[in-house]
């Protein structure tokens, strides 16, 4: 009888894995507003930035970017005192930098999701894992990903993260085979593509 993912422990995370996490998302703000989430989760724990998902969306005008690529140093020193989100200067500052390379990158390719959903040819790799255990943290997927998005002037974009936002994001499908969302999200016998 298929279960959940042994990770979601709280009430939060239950709910997050069972309505979001994998499954395949293909709005440009969302995937912005999630890629930014996972670079300011570095060092901590996913959980604490969900708590405060609805913080960062009003301190960052809802993850429109174009207001954002516009910030000046003003308004960085206002969201550093912002109890509601993670207040570290690289990562806000970041957050800044990186409106502006998303917005090259949807002038560039037509959208972001075109963009990144041509990492995985338009399909979400599925991944048959049997433990949590043998999820990885990165792959080669996540290296090209998190490489070219550098070299567009991402910050805070590394390979574990890039890995983690493909994961959230439903590039990858790493529900374990035995999770009820596994088969509701493409389910077995697809062959993984990584």
């Amino acid at each position: 009888m298929p279960t959940r993912c042994q990770w979601a422990t709280s009430d939060l995370m239950v709910d997050y894995h069972d309505r979001e996490w994998g499954a395949p998302l293909h709005d440009d703000k969302k995937l912005f507003e999630l890629l930014m989430l996972e670079g300011a989760q570095a060092g901590l724990s996913w959980e604490i930035v969900l708590r405060k998902r609805e913080s960062y969306r009003e301190a960052f005008d809802h993850f429109d970017a174009r207001k954002m690529a516009g910030y000046g140093q003003d308004r960085i020193a206002e969201l550093l005192q912002n109890p509601g989100i993670v207040r570290n200067r690289l990562k806000v500052a970041a957050f800044v930098q990186n409106a502006g390379a998303y917005l090259d990158i949807q002038n560039r390719f037509g959208s972001f999701d075109a963009y990144l959903w041509s990492f995985v040819d338009g399909h979400p790799v599925r991944n048959s894992w049997r433990d949590l255990s043998e999820v990885p943290v990165k792959t080669d997927l996540s290296e090209r990903l998190s490489a070219d998005l550098k070299r567009s002037g991402f910050k805070f974009v590394g390979s574990t993260i890039c890995y983690a936002f493909l994961q959230a994001a439903g590039l990858v499908n790493d529900h374990v085979i035995t999770c009820f969302r596994y088969l509701e999200l493409g389910g077995p016998g697809v062959p993984s593509a990584q």
